[in-house]
């Protein structure tokens, strides 16, 4: 049975808790976490880029010179792509680079990148996160509390605008609710903070 220590917001260690090993104790599926990041960065691209073909250039359609006799390559347009000012060869065009993965690819994932955080030792759980007012400095000091020195996931069960206002200007710091919680985000944070409440949402979610 996986185990991680649950910290109260002074740092100290309160308890342990249990964890499912269904969802953080499996052995991580390295490809199916290199699809699932994959995945996850082609449906963030905008797909905006554009560029004009030689059809949508300006200009070029009298025939630079006369067919034969001259010595130099036939041309019929000075619009085409080996051309200065000519139109790009296969221009790129809006489109959309979206695409989706399948259910169970996508919980075997979520689940991978979960045990990965804890077999890395990089999951940390709070007892409880409770901030009066809205100060980044609250914040901070409960970083440091949890000798939080590299970049951090922290995982509330819901939205807590407190929380998340005051750890909004923090650098390297995201917060983020079960809802919205994703692989990517998994791992490319170094530590994974995670509210008592948020651990019992995550089980119920992929029981």
């Amino acid at each position: 049975m996986a185990q991680v220590s649950v910290y109260d917001m002074s740092g100290k260690e309160v308890s342990t808790l249990e964890l499912n090993q269904d969802i953080f104790g499996i052995e991580p599926h390295k490809d199916i976490l290199h699809a699932a990041v994959v995945n996850y960065l082609a449906n963030q691209r905008q797909g905006t880029q554009s560029a004009l073909t030689r059809t949508e250039v300006r200009g070029g359609h009298k025939k630079p010179w006369r067919q034969k006799g001259t010595g130099r390559a036939r041309h019929g347009s000075t619009r085409g792509p080996q051309w200065r000012h000519g139109g790009v060869a296969f221009a790129p065009k809006p489109r959309s680079y979206r695409y989706s993965l399948n259910k169970k690819v996508k919980r075997i994932a979520m689940k991978s990148a979960l045990s990965s955080k804890v077999l890395d030792g990089d999951m940390m759980v709070l007892e409880g996160l409770k901030v009066d007012e809205y100060k980044t400095k609250t914040m901070v000091k409960l970083l440091n509390a949890l000798n939080v020195e590299r970049k951090a996931l922290l995982v509330l069960a819901s939205v807590d605008d407190k929380v998340i206002k005051s750890a909004n200007n923090i650098p390297g710091v995201k917060t983020t609710q079960v809802n919205t919680l994703n692989v990517y985000d998994i791992l490319n944070y170094d530590k994974f903070i995670v509210v008592k409440d948020a651990v019992s949402k995550i089980e119920e979610v992929y029981a």
